[in-house]
Parts: C-alpha cells; structure tokens; sequence
C-alpha cells in the first residue's frame, strides 16, 4: 500500500554524484522513495488502483525526487555529454533505420494498464540473429548503460517467462538535470539496485529479451528505451530522445 506519511520525511541532500562519501547515506534516503514508485507500477500493472489514484501517488514521489535531488545548476551545465546506452554500438542502432519513426506517443497512459497501442520510446537493436542475447560478432553479451547521470529509481529482476509483464526485468533512472524519468526495458541482467547513483557510461545491466513481448521470435533482440518528462504539475509526459541518442557518445567495447 501506498504510504505518504512514510516517505516524507525522507531528506534534500545535494546531488553530488562525484562524492563517494555520500553514497550510502543517500541510499538510505532514496529507498523508501523507490520502494512507493514500484509499488505503484506493480499496482497498475495488476489494475489494483484506478488511473486517477496512480496520478496522484506518482505527483507525490515526483515531487519528492525534485525535492531530494536537485539540480546542480553548475554541475549541470558541466555534465552535458550523453552515452549511447548500449556498450559498443551508436545511431544505427535505432530502430526504423536509424530514423525517428519508432516513437508513437500518442494515446500513452502510465497510470491505466488497459490502455494499448503507442510505442513512446525508441528499440535498440544489437546484432542477434539466433535470439541468443550476444552479439553475434563478439559472441558477449552487450551493456546497457547509463545515458545520464542519474540515480536508479526501480528496477525488476525476476521476470520469467511464464509472465505477461511486457517490460520484463527494467531500470527506472531520474535525471535530476533534466527532472525526468529514463526507462531501460528488457534486459537480460540488470547490474544496479534501486537507491544507486550512476554516471554517464556506468553498466546498468545487460541486453536482454524478457518481456511478454520481446521474447517472442517476432521480436529482434533490442533495447527499450523510454523518457518521461516531468511537468510542473507533477505528472510525466513522454518525450522522444531520437536527438539525444543520435549525438550521445558512443562507449567502445572493453
């Protein structure tokens, strides 16, 4: 159940990815925040609460991750360079040929699990021809990572395949920079627990094809990636990151 009283009282610490020394002591703070935000998803995804409720319990955590992370104007105008999400691959990775034609918003809900057919982020795709999760050239598994700076929100590490949860084993990133959400779907192994602070780059997990969706054969092994904008009212919007993915910086295999 959803609890206001026992995450208010959670502390503003700066956000300060830099200083190792803070690390646990903002976990400490973030959890509980992260533990509400997963809670909601699985309620949404189980239809246990109706759209309107899930609003307002994500205006809540939103504005608390607002409130406990904010923006370091200076660290934020130092630290613009974004990562390609997948280890060894850039642009051409995007589905649709490398276009901008993935993303479909329209008609996407968060808060109402019923509704279906928008696509508000973009498929990434790595070499797999035989479905296997590996690069087929250099027979390893490929790295997400972290297309910001960010400190992890959520994450699923027990899909399985008798599951109809679409996003399979996910990672949920907020950018404090940007006030927004990064959603990482599909991985095969997720690297990082919720309440974790991330730099550009960092390996978040590794590509995958769990997912109601994605394990089947129709579907190529890829990356899901989506970006929720926060509003001033509290509530996400998505927003489409082709520009962003097609100027991050590719990360070399090791």
């Amino acid at each position: 159940m959803f609890s206001i009283g026992r995450i208010v009282t959670v502390l503003a610490v700066p956000f300060l990815l830099s200083s190792s020394s803070t690390t646990g002591e903002i976990m400490d703070k973030i959890v509980p925040i992260s533990r509400s935000f997963k809670q909601m998803l699985s309620d949404v995804r189980e239809q246990r609460i109706t759209p309107d409720s899930a609003q307002r319990q994500f205006v809540v955590i939103s504005g608390l991750l607002k409130s406990n992370f904010p923006a370091d104007s200076a660290q934020c105008q130092a630290d613009t360079v974004m990562v390609f999400p997948l280890r060894g691959f850039s642009k051409r990775a995007i589905g649709g040929n490398g276009s901008a034609v993935g993303f479909r918003p329209k008609g996407f809900n968060l808060f109402d699990n019923s509704v279906r057919g928008s696509h508000p982020a973009h498929d990434l795709f790595i070499h797999d021809m035989n479905d296997d999760s590996r690069d087929d050239y250099t027979q390893k598994p490929v790295d997400v990572l972290a297309i910001t700076n960010g400190v992890v929100v959520a994450t699923e590490t027990n899909w399985d395949t008798l599951s109809v949860f679409r996003g399979g084993n996910y990672v949920w990133l907020y950018d404090p920079c940007r006030q927004g959400l990064f959603y990482f779907a599909h991985n095969q192994v997720v690297s990082v627990q919720q309440g974790e602070l991330v730099r550009a780059g960092d390996k978040l997990g590794e590509v995958g094809r769990t997912g109601f969706n994605a394990r089947r054969k129709r579907s190529h092994t890829h990356l899901h990636l989506m970006y929720l904008q926060i509003q001033p009212d509290g509530l996400p919007v998505p927003k489409n990151t082709f520009d962003w993915l097609i100027k991050a910086r590719p990360a070399p295999n090791d």
